[in-house]
């Protein structure tokens, strides 16, 4: 299946589209204003260790303090794998002490970076592993055989003063030796830079960033199936051919420059495929919709059969909805980048085997990610576990934000509560206060009702606390937004 990616660069902002048989299967975002850290390399400073959650914040420069848990500490690993009891994070850290850290999950909401003091550097066919002496294989190459002789193959490649390790890239299996002996010499450079830089730099420092999306796209994306890669910016593609001819030649003849008078997004359908990814509801094809909600402790994802009376009966039609849903959400879970844990509901089916098929499909759909997941089955509910891995912010986070009426619930009190909630408060400080007047300002719709529907509930509060009520409406208030001056 060959697959198109598209590039929209400006200065500001680059995004990527992954397009396959027309569809966009993945988006891309990065902003100059706030460029991802995964994979950033820093000299931090310890500045407080938590014995009681085996956790440490490190101060590595950003707004708020990075979070390293013991089970992310190389030393506390290395000693486990030999002794079998990992040493306790109070033993290995103290408050000052600079400390060599990568960051493997970006901050998410309120909270800070992910750290570990494994430090993993990627190039275009290896991961290098300067700490570790482990050669892995990636779990994409199925076949044993493949994986012994690339293991072999590397094992000859590597220098004989290299202390570290690799892990080999699925890219790697179509690699030379030349090429994955280039790779190799890369990485050992990047790490002799990032080591210089650790004793040359105060804490805290940025000694080493990872590459710009662009450069990523080639590196990551970009496979034997990619049969273009059209970007709509000169500069950007002079930049990534550039890089493209000094690590990987064989997609330099691969990159083209989109020079049409339409957006080159618009012109594949990608801002519309944007603006659905941002909505809760997702039609299907059938008739049928997914319902996703997005919240901080998980995603769930909800089946329904809408329109679709295409089965032979009421379980036919159940079942192929939930088929087609499981394309669906996997395509979703790439397109909105979600991660975490994730729940999906779907139609409930009487048959175990209608089920399975269920489960396999959602799987089968899966594989095709690029990004870990695994499914968990159902629960005794009927309900759907599986987790994403989660590194870099989702969609929604990136393009949309917290809305300021509904402070993120979705939902605001009626005028009519809002309405209730002022003569409580009215008479609460009537108690307390002698006014001329009462002045309630608040929203057109709140004001409206007290004209109305709530003009005697107000008169009868006036008439009890012996104060006249007057009314003002404030345009630019939310509806639950109100103020009671006193006069």
């Amino acid at each position: 299946m060959t697959e198109e990616i598209l590039v929209n660069h400006a200065a500001h902002e680059t995004r990527v589209a992954v397009i396959q048989q027309g569809a966009m299967q993945e988006l891309h975002v990065e902003r100059a204003a706030t460029r991802g850290l995964v994979g950033n390399v820093y000299l931090g400073r310890v500045s407080r260790v938590l014995p009681g959650m085996q956790s440490a914040f490190v101060d590595v420069g950003l707004e708020r303090a990075a979070f390293l848990h013991v089970a992310d500490l190389w030393q506390s690993r290395a000693s486990a794998h030999g002794s079998g009891s990992p040493i306790p994070i109070e033993k290995l850290l103290f408050e000052g002490q600079p400390l060599l850290v990568q960051v493997i999950k970006d901050p998410l909401g309120t909270k800070g970076a992910r750290l570990s003091t494994q430090i993993s550097i990627a190039g275009r066919f290896l991961v290098y592993l300067p700490q570790d002496p482990h050669i892995g294989v990636s779990q994409r190459i199925g076949d044993e055989a493949g994986r012994a002789e690339l293991r072999a193959r590397l094992q000859r490649l590597m220098p004989d003063d290299e202390k570290g390790g690799f892990i080999i890239r699925t890219s790697a299996e179509d690699a030379s030796d030349d090429e994955l002996a280039a790779d190799i010499a890369y990485l050992r450079k990047r790490w002799r830079q990032i080591l210089g830089a650790s004793r040359e730099r105060p804490a805290p420092s940025l000694l080493y960033q990872e590459l710009s999306l662009g450069e990523r796209v080639l590196r990551d994306l970009a496979t034997d199936r990619t049969g273009a890669i059209m970007v709509d910016s000169r500069e950007a593609l002079a930049e990534l051919a550039d890089f493209a001819r000094a690590y990987m030649p064989s997609m330099a003849g691969r990159l083209r420059h989109y020079a049409g008078e339409r957006p080159l997004f618009e012109l594949h359908g990608v801002e519309d495929e944007i603006a659905r990814a941002l909505s809760r509801r997702v039609d299907l094809k059938s008739g049928g919709y997914l319902i996703i909600d997005q919240t901080e402790a998980m995603t769930t994802i909800d089946v329904n059969t809408g329109g679709y009376v295409g089965g032979r009966n009421f379980d036919d039609t159940i079942f192929r909805t939930n088929l087609e849903a499981a394309h669906a959400i996997a395509r979703q879970l790439r397109v909105r980048n979600l991660g975490g844990i994730i729940i999906v509901d779907f139609i409930d089916m009487t048959g175990n085997e209608h089920r399975e098929a269920v489960l396999q499909e959602l799987r089968k759909a899966l594989a095709r990610d690029r990004t870990k997941s695994s499914v968990n089955g159902f629960t005794s509910l009927g309900l759907v576990e599986m987790t994403r891995k989660r590194t870099r912010e989702s969609l929604a986070h990136i393009l949309l934000e917290r809305c300021p009426t509904c402070e993120g619930k979705g939902q605001i009190k009626t005028a009519r509560s809002v309405c209730y909630e002022i003569l409580r408060e009215i008479q609460r400080e009537a108690g307390q206060f002698s006014p001329k007047e009462f002045r309630i300002v608040a929203s057109q719709s709140v004001i409206d009702l007290f004209l109305e529907e709530e003009s005697q509930p107000l008169a009868a509060l006036g008439d009890a606390i012996g104060k006249r009520i007057a009314l003002q409406v404030e345009t630019v208030f939310a509806q639950e937004q109100y103020d009671i001056v006193l006069m």
